[in-house]
């Protein structure tokens, strides 16, 4: 969205909009800027999450798990989270042979994986943005 019409939706001028901009990035709020992109465009046939339980959870285990496997491409994103599964990664692949073969010989290789399941997904949205939960309600 171009600054113009950022200012128009906020009810800003060009320049006030602008400087609000330039500091939220200066303080780290803003972070990036981000494309909606067609992943058909990038070969990708097919999305999941690798639900990964891991047989230890020692701050050394962790860590090499989490490097290890954000080095592998098809890797877009990784959440720690909490329950009997102790990972999700977002993956891509060519097609479900490429996600079958993806799994196991570079996920299930990882040091400290005890346990693999592989979530297809059929369709993602995202609303954009974040909420302000900073404000009273």
């Amino acid at each position: 969205m171009t600054n113009r019409e950022l200012a128009r939706r906020v009810e800003l001028s060009q320049s006030a909009c602008l400087e609000r901009v330039r500091r939220l990035r200066e303080r780290d709020v803003l972070r990036g800027a981000h494309a909606e992109v067609d992943p058909d465009a990038f070969g990708i046939g097919v999305q999941a999450l690798v639900a990964v339980q891991l047989d230890r959870h020692t701050r050394a285990a962790v860590a090499r798990f989490e490097a290890r496997t954000l080095e592998l491409p098809q890797v877009v994103a990784l959440y720690h989270v909490t329950g009997r599964t102790d990972y999700f990664a977002h993956v891509v692949a060519q097609d479900m042979e490429h996600l079958r073969d993806f799994t196991l010989d570079a996920i299930t290789r990882l040091p400290d994986v005890a346990r693999v399941e592989t979530l297809l997904l059929f369709r993602g949205t995202r609303k954009p943005g974040w909420p302000d939960l900073t404000e009273e309600t």
